[in-house]
């Protein structure tokens, strides 16, 4: 059943992104408009966030009818504002009498120390991101949400590569598919689960004949917290990151298990990102149900966090050098 290796491979998704290729930065909508009952799990101290309440178990709605993901830091929350005049414009939303409200919950990303920090993804884009969605496989790299997405940046943004958004499905059988897409804006490193390996992150670099970084090419950021911490110089000066996406199945889930999806696709994401949740990262995974295909949660939650954890590594390898900042594309 799986036909482009994508989030879209789930029936009912559409994306769309949306981007300032001068500003460096971007939007990205995944639709449901049929609506999908959605979870949400939130792991980093730094979010930035819109209407994820209402994702939480206990609460009156039960379906949402997209997730916006936006750079822009908190400013670019805006862009949710879009899609739900989108939405409205077609009918789409909760009925509440007199009124059908879009059910739209965003998460941003900090992309205001590359490109123009004073252009920010508005309601504009965030209809124009919509216009633009399809089933098709969507574009990954520099693109909607991962315009101005970089990793790495212990050591500062001149020592940062370039990051991006990537998307990745798995089929389970019987008709059953997970998919994810992942805007990847990691204070740390992005490493491959298979080998241990960092593939992308922070960068060694020579001041007077002495090397900065524990490798050759790469700092490697858990030992230069360990080896900055001993000489008491490690300084947390940028403090905007955020790796958010969006995990969906054609499988039938109420909310308490779809939650639960949501916070075992966050696994994926501890695998590929290394530190992952801190204080400097707002790192947040939406999840959504659209189909009737019968499936255990468990299962699901698993498939998640693998699925999330491609679609990290698809985002870090799509990217292209920009800003003066490297890609693992030209490396």
């Amino acid at each position: 059943m799986r036909r482009n290796n994508s989030i879209t491979d789930v029936p009912g998704i559409r994306v769309g992104h949306a981007q300032d290729e001068q500003a460096l930065t971007g939007c990205t909508v995944v639709l449901c408009e049929q609506g999908a009952v959605g979870g949400v799990d939130q792991r980093g101290g730094a979010p930035g966030t819109r209407q994820t309440d209402a994702m939480y178990p206990m609460h009156l709605v039960q379906q949402v009818h997209a997730v916006v993901l936006s750079g822009g830091s908190a400013f670019g929350l805006d862009a949710a504002s879009g899609v739900m005049r989108y939405l409205e414009e077609r009918g789409v939303g909760f009925e509440v009498g007199v009124a059908r409200v879009p059910i739209v919950p965003a998460a941003i990303l900090f992309d205001l120390g590359i490109g123009k920090s004073s252009v920010r993804p508005n309601a504009e884009m965030g209809y124009q991101a919509c216009l633009n969605a399809s089933n098709q496989p969507p574009a990954e790299g520099n693109v909607g949400a991962g315009m101005g997405a970089t990793v790495g940046k212990i050591l500062g943004m001149g020592q940062a590569m370039k990051s991006g958004i990537g998307s990745a499905s798995i089929d389970l059988g019987r008709g059953i598919v997970v998919g994810a897409i992942a805007a990847v804006n990691a204070f740390g490193d992005v490493v491959d689960p298979q080998n241990g390996q960092i593939i992308a992150g922070a960068r060694s670099y020579e001041v007077d004949n002495r090397r900065i970084g524990a490798g050759e090419y790469f700092a490697d950021t858990l030992t230069m917290m360990k080896e900055l911490t001993a000489s008491g110089r490690l300084r947390f000066g940028r403090r905007g990151n955020t790796v958010i996406g969006v995990v969906a199945t054609n499988a039938r889930l109420n909310k308490e298990h779809i939650s639960k999806v949501a916070q075992m696709a966050q696994d994926g994401l501890a695998r590929t990102i290394r530190p992952a949740h801190t204080m400097l990262d707002g790192d947040t995974i939406f999840a959504l149900s659209i189909g009737n295909r019968s499936a255990d949660v468990n299962v699901i939650g698993a498939f998640a966090a693998e699925v999330f954890a491609q679609a990290i590594l698809r985002a870090v390898r799509a990217a292209k050098p920009l800003a003066g900042l490297p890609s693992v594309a030209e490396r």
